[in-house]
């Protein structure tokens, strides 16, 4: 019965935090939605703009792989949109041939700076109650 017991408090807990992150995920893309991003583009400018806090500087998309929660084939098709929308640029590793090094533009770098505090506002709201 104690595993029982258990068990049920963990798949609550769990259920608990897959509906914050789904509802939270929604608000994102919500207030985002009319500066033409969503909630996953979101992430990818965040973390370029804080691995990356000079303009000019670069990130392997590798690096993104393990920080952003879509496989490697959709953050490469999300890259490309972000791309075609003017807000980073993407270049051939001279190295490694097999990588790509991706960068904010200046116009990357303003979206980023104008919804930053719309983002962190959702999250605000939602996880500290």
């Amino acid at each position: 019965m104690a595993v029982n017991t258990v068990s049920t408090g963990l798949e609550e807990r769990w259920r608990d935090i897959l509906t914050v992150h789904a509802r939270t995920m929604c608000e994102i893309d919500r207030v985002l939605h009319p500066h033409g991003l969503g909630a996953s583009d979101f992430e990818v400018l965040d973390i370029l703009a804080t691995e990356s806090p000079r303009e000019g500087d670069q990130c392997r998309v590798q690096n993104l792989v393990g920080r952003v929660h879509l496989s490697q084939s959709a953050l490469s098709r999300l890259i490309g949109r972000l791309e075609k929308d003017g807000l980073v640029e993407r270049s051939m590793c001279v190295e490694d041939r097999r990588g790509v090094w991706v960068s904010l533009t200046r116009k990357g770098r303003d979206l980023h700076s104008e919804v930053l505090p719309l983002q962190r506002g959702v999250l605000a709201k939602m996880l500290e109650g």
